[in-house]
């Protein structure tokens, strides 16, 4: 199992462990506690399983395998975005270049092409998608429909990609490889949501953005980044090069970011008038709703963790 070293091999192991604990708690609440409907949990759990199975598959299949999952993700992120916002029937045909950046920008990541990676869409695309709007000859609507689609390429594509070229990336702990350094983001990401949800419902009272997320209180905001910043750096010089004091900020980082990217999803979904972004993963809804933590700090944890292990190069 060449790409999964030692620590990796446990972290796994870890994960497995918490899916089988959480899969006992969920089956005991279904069988002895019958006054409530534990649907919801039940689906939740078994798409974690599956999830993860499916991220764990790619990651042993290797580094090309892992960038074409990843790429095959911002295409379904990117198909669920334009599902849910409103589009002109025109703008079919920007949306088919928008899909076309796709294998460019994971093309570009996996040959680990910085230049190219990292202006293809902020730069190139954000030039392109305006002209061939014009070339079409609609004005109406044509700012909303480029800011839509530019916004959606930067979150779903660009963003999400940066863990593809994290993927490619030579600089990984001996005993955990590219698998490690995937698991640390990954893992303590969506831990930083389970700890700050908890949080809430342990310690939340005064909400942070009342109207936008009414759930999301300090007391769920602060735990949750106590926990997972201390978790990132425990973590970090098991799994990356980095120190623990690194992995200190690298938590604070991610756990932050991960709060912006799941109230900016939650805006989105506000300003529609939708509960979910979809319902392609049962008992968690769209996988936008899924992912949206991740789009915040995924590039965020990458440009910190790029440049501060610049002596690795």
């Amino acid at each position: 199992m060449a790409n999964f070293p030692q620590h990796s091999l446990i972290m796994v192991g870890i994960l497995f462990a918490i899916l089988v604990v959480s899969s006992i708690i969920v089956w005991r609440k279904k069988k002895f506690d019958l006054s409530k409907d534990h649907t919801e949990l039940v689906q939740r759990t078994q798409s974690w399983w599956w999830m993860i199975g499916l991220i764990l598959g790619a990651f042993f299949l290797g580094q090309k395998a892992t960038t074409i999952f990843f790429a095959f993700i911002s295409f379904l992120a990117l198909k669920e975005f334009y599902s849910i916002t409103p589009i002109r029937a025109v703008d079919r045909r920007l949306i088919f270049w928008a899909y076309l950046s796709i294998p460019f920008q994971y093309y570009f990541a996996y040959i680990q092409w910085y230049g190219m990676f990292i202006i293809l869409i902020p730069v190139y695309m954000f030039l392109l998608l305006p002209f061939r709007a014009v070339l079409i000859g609609e004005t109406n609507g044509f700012i909303k429909a480029n800011s839509t689609i530019q916004w959606s390429l930067m979150l779903c594509v660009f963003g999400f990609s940066h863990i593809a070229y994290l993927a490619n990336l030579d600089r990984v702990h001996p005993e955990a490889g590219f698998t490690g350094l995937l698991l640390y983001l990954i893992f303590i990401t969506q831990f930083n949501d389970v700890s700050q949800y908890v949080s809430g419902k342990l310690f939340g009272k005064r909400k942070i953005i009342p109207k936008v997320s009414p759930n999301k209180t300090w007391g769920g905001f602060l735990g949750g980044l106590v926990i997972t910043t201390i978790l990132a750096a425990l973590l970090a010089p098991y799994l990356t090069i980095l120190t623990w004091q690194k992995g200190l900020f690298a938590g604070i980082l991610i756990a932050t970011s991960g709060f912006i990217g799941d109230v900016v999803l939650s805006s989105v979904k506000r300003d529609l008038g939708i509960k979910d972004s979809g319902s392609l993963i049962p008992g968690h809804g769209g996988l936008l709703d899924r992912v949206d933590s991740l789009m915040y700090s995924i590039p965020l944890f990458f440009h910190y963790f790029y440049y501060i292990t610049k002596e690795f190069a």
